[in-house]
């Protein structure tokens, strides 16, 4: 006796392909206006965007001829869209479960722009108005972004820091020092490190708002892209992606499993990439960065979506964000370098604003490698007394000036550390 074959898996799309079919033959011109509307929205939005409207009106179309009657779009009233939302609240999901209020707000949102834009394009089968109204769509909740605290943050570094497996540390440093998107880290191309004059930037591509941006690059991430590049080098020309090994590309789905795998190292449950993000516009605005710089950062393209930031409680002065290093070690061969004038007014502001410092009444753009005696005010007061106890912390100040070419600081540090070792009678310089 054979055995009884395998029904052959369906190619994807096979679905909706059948019931576009179904539409087409029940309401010939329910089909035609709504394909005829994809292929104009396929002309100016993304893909991702045109399938979820697809899938939107595929169920109205539905809904139209088994529940409703209704064999053209324009003989849909204000009543018939009465009860499609009840129709559709009720509808069932996976599990069993009806349909999640963000869903049913976007379904009804996908259907409102459908009647408005058939209206003003003027077509023959558009309604004489608009059925559904903008009090037909659901409130969206506005929650606070879920964010890491600075303690979480550093035991999720720490983690990644640890980790044997270079790649780790390399997608967690780059989530939580750029702001980037999940999707956008795993399409960064193989030429995406561009230095500008002196500082490098990392130039983000097109993401989930179409909207290609550089971002400074923090020192840190400079070298460990410097080495990451290094090792992996064949492997980042064969596949065109920054971030590409021997185990191929990054996609959305290994990231998030590499971030929750090192937030379990860490100790730290619920940790997400977007998390990532949220967080580090969290510790900007805490620090002083302004909104537009933030939204510059984060490729907010409206400032509403920056301005919920502004919403957080509790808001903390940090003393210091990060600093920039003029002397960074040269990136794998020769990075594609941009003439200096190619950095805009707004990107200097925003490399500036990134690494700057916070204080009391402003901030401080001064670049780390120069000099500043104010760093050391305090030691050049009337009033300051110093003693052999201090020896150990002023030896540690000389040579840190020392090594960062600071030479007039270096000499200071070298007159207390000589009146120190003099005697406890000692007085500092006015």
């Amino acid at each position: 006796m054979s055995a009884v074959p395998a029904p052959e898996r369906q190619p994807a799309g096979w679905h909706a392909g059948a019931q576009w079919a179904e539409i087409a033959a029940a309401a010939p011109r329910v089909a035609a206006t709504m394909r005829r509307y994809l292929r104009q929205l396929g002309t100016f939005l993304a893909p991702a965007s045109v399938d979820a409207a697809e899938n939107a009106l595929r169920q109205l179309a539905c809904w139209m001829i088994t529940e409703a009657g209704l064999a053209a779009v324009s003989d849909i009233r204000r009543d018939d869209i009465e009860d499609y939302k009840v129709w559709l609240a009720a509808r069932c999901r996976a599990g069993g479960r009806t349909i999640t209020m963000e869903t049913h707000r976007q379904r009804m949102r996908t259907v409102r722009q459908f009647f408005e834009r058939i209206i003003e394009w003027d077509w023959l089968d558009a309604p004489p108005r608009n059925p559904v109204i903008a009090g037909d769509i659901p409130k969206k909740p506005e929650p606070l972004p879920k964010f890491l605290d600075d303690r979480d943050a550093a035991k999720l570094m720490a983690a990644a820091r640890a980790s044997t497996d270079p790649r780790d540390r390399l997608v967690i440093e780059l989530l939580a020092r750029t702001g980037m998107r999940a999707g956008e880290l795993a399409d960064l191309e193989a030429d995406a490190v561009v230095q500008i004059g002196a500082g490098y930037w990392l130039r983000i591509p097109l993401g989930k708002l179409r909207n290609d941006r550089y971002v400074p690059l923090h020192p840190e991430l400079v070298q460990l892209l410097a080495a990451w590049t290094a090792a992996s080098l064949e492997h980042i020309r064969r596949h065109k992606r920054l971030v590409a090994d021997h185990r191929g590309p990054l996609d959305r789905h290994v990231i998030g499993r590499i971030v929750r795998r090192v937030g379990r190292a860490a100790g730290v449950p619920g940790v997400h990439p977007h998390r990532l993000r949220h967080t580090l516009a969290t510790q900007a605005i805490n620090r002083g960065m302004r909104l537009e710089a933030i939204a510059a950062l984060l490729g907010h393209q409206k400032m509403e979506m920056t301005l919920i930031y502004a919403r957080i409680a509790n808001r903390v002065v940090a003393d210091e964000y990060a600093a920039v290093s003029a002397k960074i070690d040269a990136l794998y061969g020769q990075p594609p370098q941009l003439p200096a004038d190619y950095e805009s007014t707004g990107m200097a502001r925003l490399r500036r604003e990134t690494h700057a410092r916070m204080l009391g009444n402003g901030l401080c753009t001064r670049p780390a490698e120069l000099d500043c005696r104010m760093e050391s005010a305090c030691e050049t007061c009337a009033y300051f007394r110093t003693g052999t106890g201090f020896l150990p912390i002023l030896v540690r100040q000389r040579d840190h000036a020392r090594d960062h070419g600071q030479a007039g600081r270096a000499a200071l540090f070298d007159g207390l550390i000589q009146r120190a070792e003099a005697g406890p009678s000692t007085t500092g310089r006015s």
